[in-house]
């Protein structure tokens, strides 16, 4: 209530009440408006923007977005073990796995490339949280680029194993006769003294000397391109085509246990020792092909023999002896 105020009156010797102009009325009324409104939108905005009197729905959308962050923040932590473990594999599969199987390592720039073009995340925009909730979806997208791509190779690595596995068991790497029906290793690879002219010729080949009848062995998988006698010189012979440019030939038989057409095995039976052809006494003459030129059949006998017996083949192969075709 405002204070009623007097003025001393000289003329009636008495006090008089002071009358406020309504202007001035008008204006406190005004002012008091105002500051009530400015007050009053200062505390509204101040209680809206604290937790005091937030309703129970918005409490409830609080604990449910604190989740949620807690929920990104846990994720982001299995993305790094998840990321972490990609790395290993990557680095196995560049430095072994493609590495042993001659393959191209895949480059670290096309393994962590991210996507380019249109903004893909636009839709994650204008969120308190956006930053993160963008952030955390792009590392998601990588990582699955990741494991894409580290599936494809690994795929690829299967394929080059089965193809090394299949390589492997093709070349030839066994002696055709076993050591325990062998009677000696009559000559090796190189110049000999022909038995029926005495020249000196180059043979292709190593002469295995055996009984008759002694069983022969392919010393590849692959598949018979021959089985006949219509070679000059080799009698009844086998020819076994290994594939990777690998070819093996076994003459002078006595007969075939195999047929043209038919695949083999390392290790089949294929035939028996004889003396057929251009042969002095019974023996297997055998021949290893690579890419159409014959080569020392010495080198490919690791599969079969012990140390000492190679060293032994080793040094009578190298003897210049007489061959026995």
């Amino acid at each position: 209530m405002n204070k009623v105020k007097y003025y001393y009156d000289p003329d009636t010797l008495s006090y008089r009440k002071i009358e406020p102009k309504k202007s001035r009325k008008y204006r406190n009324a005004f002012l008091f408006i105002v500051g009530s409104v400015i007050a009053g939108s200062l505390g509204l905005l101040l209680l809206l923007n604290t937790d005091l009197f937030n309703t129970p729905q918005e409490l409830a959308l609080q604990r449910e977005l604190n989740n949620y962050e807690l929920r990104f923040e846990l994720l982001n932590r299995k993305m790094d073990q998840m990321e972490e473990v990609l790395t290993n594999i990557e680095d196995r599969d560049n430095n072994i796995y493609r590495l042993y199987f001659e393959a191209n390592p895949i480059p670290e720039e096309q393994r962590r490339a991210g996507f380019g073009g249109v903004n893909r995340y636009k839709s994650l925009e204008g969120f308190n949280n956006s930053d993160m909730i963008i952030a955390t979806t792009q590392r998601m997208e990588v990582i699955q680029k990741q494991m894409v791509i580290q599936s494809r190779s690994l795929d690829e690595i299967t394929k080059l194993a089965a193809e090394k596995e299949k390589l492997l068991a093709s070349i030839p790497a066994i002696q055709p006769v076993s050591n325990e029906e062998l009677t000696r290793m009559a000559s090796g690879y190189g110049w000999r003294s022909d038995p029926f002219t005495k020249a000196r010729k180059m043979h292709w080949g190593m002469d295995f000397t055996a009984p008759r009848g002694t069983p022969i062995y392919a010393t590849g998988d692959g598949e018979v391109t021959r089985a006949d006698n219509y070679a000059s010189g080799f009698g009844k012979h086998i020819r076994i085509q290994h594939g990777y440019g690998y070819m093996t030939i076994y003459a002078h038989l006595s007969k075939y246990n195999v047929k043209k057409g038919q695949k083999v095995k390392r290790g089949d039976l294929i035939g028996f020792v004889g003396s057929t052809g251009r042969s002095e006494a019974p023996h297997l003459h055998y021949e290893v092909w690579k890419d159409g030129d014959k080569i020392n059949p010495i080198n490919f006998y690791y599969g079969s023999l012990s140390a000492e017996e190679f060293t032994n083949m080793l040094k009578t192969a190298n003897q210049e002896n007489q061959s026995l075709d």
